[in-house]
Parts: structure tokens; C-alpha cells; sequence
């Protein structure tokens, strides 16, 4: 009852955590259910690989496929191949696949070829737009998925719509919340925290790495801009991404408030995060924190593949316009923010219920 666990960038390792946890947990009472933690090297920079794994109490891989950097077709063409070597040599009971990352789908791809039964956590999610390459992912690897651990009704939804049977979807939360519960009380802020004396709801936190936001320097100094412009007065923190720093050195004469920093570890961007006034952010992982955190956050796209986050949740989805920013600002400033809720199973036990299921369905 060997299962496959694959992960290959930084949105994936807060998803393993806690399932490696849990089927550990479970081996402690005599469980049969094993795993061999694949990294296929997708994210190969120590600032979003190692210190993620080091923080998040993760083991260190059983096998790294090392497949560094390259164009989509070259990562996802290195990762089948790589993958489907180690399964011919060693087989697996299971592929075990989160998120909507090019490892997702290019291992998924690999094992059922094979004949492997694949399970996807956070099946089902969508956001309706084919131009963001998680959404191809996220396609692929549904069109061959056996079992769907999915973390809200709306994925349950989309499933069904295309033909999913409800004996193969299993709705059980999501493991990013385990971890974020698990780790409330680790948090710690980073050196930079002190040195811009930042106080707690007195600064916005800013993330952005959608190309259609970063890619081109004059879009980005807009939306910077905005955010800046119509802060308050506020610091406004932006770790960036090496891509978006490319493009934001660019730009040239940047806000005062505006301080870039470096891409953070889990424990300190998380801090930076629950802390915050607001977020201002493209990433939908981040949506998902700050709702469960209950910070306001707003959204730089058009589309959300996490609708709850929205409906029941801290987000506003605000589009890509930099113009609708100052409006949405001055409605965080003047107090008139929806203050949300925790959608349905998001508790921390998502990663226990998957387990569970997995022992059944491998029995």
C-alpha cells in the first residue's frame, strides 16, 4: 500500500505536509498505508524549495527527478520521462497529486499511462479561464483522475457537470488550512518586519505574478502604482518573485511606500499575512489564508477557481483594471469591509479524512 506523493513547487509543499503527517500518524496504530515523496525539482531555488520542506517538518524527498528550469513543454516532457522510469523500476500502488502545478499534471499523465490509479487533491477546481496554464493543469488532470479529494461544493459541482460520479469524489476540506492552523502558533516575522518598523494593521502586503500583471512593465507600474497611491500613506510590502523583479526594476521611479522584499518562508510570509491590513494579491492559495485568517483580501483578477473565498470569505474579486483599486481601498479604510467565514471543512482535518479514505480505497 505504497502510495506515491508529488511535489514539485512551492504551492504544493503546504498541501503534503500534512498528509505525510497523517499517514505517519496512522502507521502508529499499525496502518499498512506507506508513501515515497516524489519531488519532481520543478521549484529548484533553495528560497522556495528547502526552507519550505525545513519549516514544514517534511522529510527529505525519497526521490528527487531534478528537472530545474525550461519552458512548460520542456518541464512537464522531463517530468513524464523521469517519472515514468521510476514507476517502471519501482512501482507504486497509488499517484497521490495536489494543486494545479505542471508536476500535477505531468505525473498524473505518467501513471495512467502506466495503469496507475491516480487521486487528485483539490479535484474539481476551476476558474474558467483557459489563458492561466493552472487552469490547463488543473483540465488534464481531472480528464484522468480516479479519485477527487476536493476542498469545497463548487468543485464537487464541476465534477459531477462533467460526468463524475459521486462514488469517486470524496469532499473532505483542504490540506492548505491544516497547515495554516497547524502552524498559528510558529509564525514569526521576518528581520525585515523590525527594520521598516511595522506594526500590526498598520501596512498592506502585496503579491503579484499572473503575467498578465507582471509581464509588462507599464500594466505593472499601473497596478503598483494604485495599490501605493491609495494606501493611506501606508508601508506596502511586496515580496516579489525573481520574474516580477525583472520587470519591477524596470519601471524605474517606484512609490515611496512601496519596499520590496524577497520571496519569504512559509512561517514569515504567513506572519506577514495575518497581520496585515489587507492583501492585495493574484495568487488563489493566498485567498484561502486570508479568509481563514479574516484579513481583508482583494483580488487582481477577473476570475477565481475559489468562488468561497468570495461568497462566504474575506475576498473581493476585483478584476485586472488598476482603476478599481482606489475605490476598493477606500472602502477597506473607511471600515466597510465583509468581515467573512470559514467555509465548510476547512478545520484542520482535511489531511486525517483523506487518509482515511485512501486505507479504504486501497484495501
Amino acid at each position: 500500500m505504497k502510495i506515491d506523493i508529488i511535489a514539485g513547487a512551492r504551492p504544493n509543499f503546504m498541501k503534503i505536509a500534512p498528509i505525510i503527517r497523517a499517514i505517519e500518524v496512522r502507521q502508529k496504530s499499525a496502518s499498512a498505508l506507506d508513501y515515497r515523496l516524489v519531488h519532481t525539482g520543478q521549484h529548484y531555488d533553495p528560497r522556495l524549495s528547502g526552507a519550505f520542506f525545513e519549516q514544514l517538518g517534511i522529510p527529505e524527498p525519497d526521490v528527487n527527478l531534478e528537472v530545474g528550469s525550461g519552458t512548460q513543454a520542456e518541464q512537464t516532457a522531463a517530468i513524464m520521462t523521469r517519472y515514468e522510469k521510476l514507476l517502471l523500476e519501482e512501482p507504486a500502488a497509488l499517484c497521490l497529486v495536489v494543486g494545479d502545478v505542471t508536476s500535477t499534471m505531468a505525473c498524473a499523465i505518467a501513471a495512467q499511462k502506466l495503469g496507475l490509479p491516480v487521486a487528485h487533491v483539490e479535484g474539481g477546481i476551476r476558474s474558467g479561464d483557459w489563458g492561466m496554464p493552472e487552469e490547463i493543469n488543473r483540465l488534464v488532470t481531472d480528464a484522468i483522475t480516479n479519485y477527487f479529494f476536493t476542498t469545497s461544493e463548487h468543485a464537487n459541482a464541476h465534477l459531477r457537470a462533467a460526468g463524475v460520479g459521486d462514488e469517486r469524489i470524496f469532499f473532505v476540506g483542504n490540506t492548505m488550512i491544516d497547515t495554516l492552523l497547524a502552524n498559528l502558533e510558529r509564525l514569526r516575522p521576518a528581520p525585515f518586519f523590525t527594520e521598516l518598523r511595522l506594526t500590526d494593521d498598520q501596512y498592506l502586503a502585496v503579491t503579484l505574478h499572473r503575467p498578465t500583471n507582471v509581464d509588462d512593465p507599464a500594466r505593472l507600474a499601473e497596478l503598483v502604482h494604485a495599490i501605493c497611491d491609495n494606501a493611506r500613506r501606508l508601508p506596502v510590502i511586496f515580496p516579489v518573485h525573481p520574474r516580477t523583479a525583472r520587470n519591477l526594476d524596470a519601471i524605474g521611479d517606484l512609490p515611496s511606500n512601496l519596499h520590496r522584499v524577497e520571496p519569504q518562508p512559509y512561517l514569515e510570509f504567513i506572519h506577514l499575512i495575518r497581520h496585515a491590513k489587507a492583501v492585495v494579491t493574484d495568487s488563489g492559495g493566498i485567498t484561502e489564508e486570508a479568509t481563514v485568517l479574516g484579513v481583508p483580501c482583494m483580488t487582481l483578477r477577473d476570475t477565481t477557481e475559489r468562488p468561497e473565498t468570495v461568497e462566504q470569505g474575506t475576498n473581493a474579486l476585483l478584476g485586472t483594471d488598476p482603476v478599481a483599486v482606489a475605490p476598493a481601498l477606500d472602502r477597506l479604510f473607511a471600515g466597510e469591509w465583509q468581515t467573512g467565514s470559514v467555509p465548510p471543512l476547512w478545520d484542520g482535518k482535511a489531511a486525517e479524512r483523506i487518509v482515511e479514505h485512501l486505507e479504504t480505497l486501497l484495501a
